[in-house]
């Protein structure tokens, strides 16, 4: 099983709205490597997701349950989306400051590349984030 973070802005798409619908589609995604990160995502894989601009934490983790498809909301054929089910919120979300303030989580593609909106989160590093959120089994 490989990890990721996804992140939405949640004032567009909050975790909360993740948790009600159960399964969304993570349509909208615009930026080839971001897309080429959903195309690699498996069925079972794990994300954290994260509250991007406002709050900028880590809120819960959701699970592929559908891979890489075309996104419905493209009308060039281009994009891709997956099919997210929420699992579970973090219990104490985890802050880009509290983030950024790790050392072993200075690699972090989050901290490295802030602008991605799907990124690949190494096993170490999920390991570290479930730790920080109080997130028993990830």
């Amino acid at each position: 099983m490989a990890h990721w973070l996804v992140k939405s802005e949640p004032d567009a798409f909050s975790w909360d709205q993740q948790v009600a619908n159960g399964v969304e589609p993570w349509t909208g995604v615009r930026n080839a490597l971001a897309a080429n990160n959903l195309r690699a995502m498996r069925l079972g894989d794990r994300a954290f997701f994260y509250h991007s601009n406002m709050g900028k934490e880590i809120v819960g983790i959701v699970e592929v349950v559908r891979e890489a498809y075309p996104d419905p909301t493209d009308e060039t054929g281009r994009w891709v989306c997956v099919d997210m089910k929420a699992l579970r919120p973090v219990p104490h979300p985890v802050t880009l400051a509290a983030i950024k303030g790790t050392s072993e989580l200075a690699d972090l593609a989050l901290v490295r590349q802030s602008r991605l909106s799907v990124m690949p989160v190494s096993d170490p590093h999920w390991a570290i984030l479930c730790r920080m959120g109080g997130v028993e089994k990830g």
